[in-house]
């Protein structure tokens, strides 16, 4: 564009410079006693001559009097380049764990650019590196005021009220945070497991709604936490009295969460309660379907209603008939046989249960098999037996935390060792790590800003 610009500027002097070479002429000028004569060519070459000097002196002098603007942008993105400088260098010496570096750069950095958000979560980092804690929450403090870096200091906020176990101003900040990017993962993490953990399950369940709607987490993830939430609910409703509603609350929860059979348990406790025998039972057999546990099985013993023992053998037959393969229904069979004294009844079914795992006996079949052989046949020594072959089993299964291993008698949606959110499952302590069963919500704690030497070699060691 600026070429055609200067050739048709070229072409017009070109042409002008013709017309004038063509019709010739002079010009006479009078003015205060002055006569001046001279060629239209000289007088238009005077013209521009005298035009090209005022611009050259306007040039100049707007020049001088941009001068001192112009020296303190210079400055200022000096300035700028430098604090760029030290920022870098300061989040290199976090990695590498150089405090007294961090600092220097931190320092150099505010000087140079002032309390921006960036400057301000450096000098916060490298307060943390060094252990001060009132100095980090000082410029976590600070970053609140500013409306690019309220994000930030919130997150660091919420960590440093978390090592100090102040859970009250964690909620408080994971909230703000929340409202501040509801569409931010982590927010909604922070919050949900700070609410979880703090019992409070009516706002954790509107949290956990709302990320649901944003999809923040997958829809199967949502429906478990939403089961497990429901279930704390019916608990704490039937606490304050209110026993219809949380039948409700249970029966919805046992919808949600057919895998665990804590709801199920619980809904059918409270229909015996009200003396609802019938859906009760209906309750039970339909969980046994879905996952036979001893705790069904007692529940059923319940609805049996003390009838006698063989009565009782029959009523578990119609139980295990809902799952005959498994090694629960098994076990409850051979539990009511050896109750009637049907020793062969009680030994087949201790078979197949032992047939199921013939390399690890769980404890309680091992058990069952030394009452078999002391009420039938009155062998010490081959009880004793069974008795030494259960101590060396396996443990019998239990409700054991994925993150801390802790052990647990009945399923609750939180540890009670860590307070982590549905951790718990169904299976034999010390038979898989904490890392390989993580917890499907992470702590509340949040992962430092900035990287330090621990995460830098436990991503190096990840990647090997």
């Amino acid at each position: 564009m600026r070429r055609l610009t200067a050739v048709v500027a070229l072409a017009v002097l070109v042409v002008g410079a013709a017309t004038i070479a063509d019709y010739p002429g002079t010009v006479d000028i009078t003015w205060q006693g002055w006569e001046i004569g001279t060629s239209v060519g000289v007088l238009v070459a005077a013209v521009a001559l005298l035009a090209l000097m005022l611009w050259l002196l306007l040039t100049l002098i707007a020049g001088i009097v941009r001068l001192p603007r112009r020296f303190r942008r210079n400055r200022r993105a000096r300035r700028r380049r430098l604090g760029e400088q030290a920022l870098t260098r300061g989040l290199i010496a976090i990695a590498a764990g150089e405090s007294g570096s961090a600092r220097r750069q931190a320092s150099r950095a505010e000087a140079l650019l002032g309390p921006t958000p960036l400057a301000l979560m450096l000098a916060a980092q490298t307060a943390q590196l060094e252990g001060d804690e009132a100095g980090a929450r000082r410029r976590y403090t600070e970053l609140l005021d500013d409306k690019d870096g309220e994000f930030i200091g919130l997150r660091g906020l919420i960590g440093q009220a978390m090592r100090v176990g102040d859970a009250e101003a964690a909620l408080r900040y994971a909230q703000r945070a929340h409202e501040l990017r509801p569409n931010a993962a982590w927010a909604f993490e922070a919050l949900f497991a700070l609410q979880t953990r703090a019992e409070r399950w009516e706002a954790a369940r509107d949290t956990l709604a709302a990320a649901a709607r944003r999809h923040l987490l997958p829809a199967e993830r949502a429906q478990r936490y939403r089961g497990a939430i429901l279930y704390e609910m019916s608990l704490a409703v039937e606490r304050e009295g209110d026993r219809r509603r949380a039948l409700s609350l249970a029966a919805e929860a046992q919808s949600l969460l057919p895998e665990i059979i804590a709801p199920a348990v619980r809904q059918a406790k409270l229909l015996i309660a009200d003396g609802r025998r019938r859906p009760a039972r209906r309750v039970v057999e339909q969980a046994w379907r879905a996952a036979p546990h001893p705790a069904l099985a007692a529940i059923w013993s319940e609805l049996g209603g003390g009838v006698p023992a063989l009565e009782l053998v029959a009523w578990f037959e119609t139980l295990a008939a809902h799952n005959p393969d498994a090694v629960e229904s098994a076990v409850a069979l051979a539990e009511a046989a050896l109750a009637a004294q049907l020793w062969g009844e009680a030994r087949r079914h201790l078979g197949c249960a032992l047939a199921a795992a013939p390399d690890a006996s769980p404890r309680r079949v091992c058990l069952l098999m030394a009452r078999l052989e002391e009420a039938e046949h009155h062998d010490p020594a081959k009880a004793r037996e069974w008795y030494d072959r259960a101590l060396a089993a396996p443990a019998d299964p239990a409700y054991v935390c994925a993150r801390c291993g802790g052990e647990h008698a009945e399923w609750r949606a939180l540890c009670v060792h860590c307070q982590s959110f549905d951790t718990l499952a169904w299976r034999t302590p010390g038979a898989a790590t904490a890392a390989s069963l993580p917890p499907l919500v992470s702590v509340a704690t949040p992962a430092p800003l900035l990287p330090t030497p621990d995460g830098l070699a436990s991503a190096r060691q990840s990647a090997r």
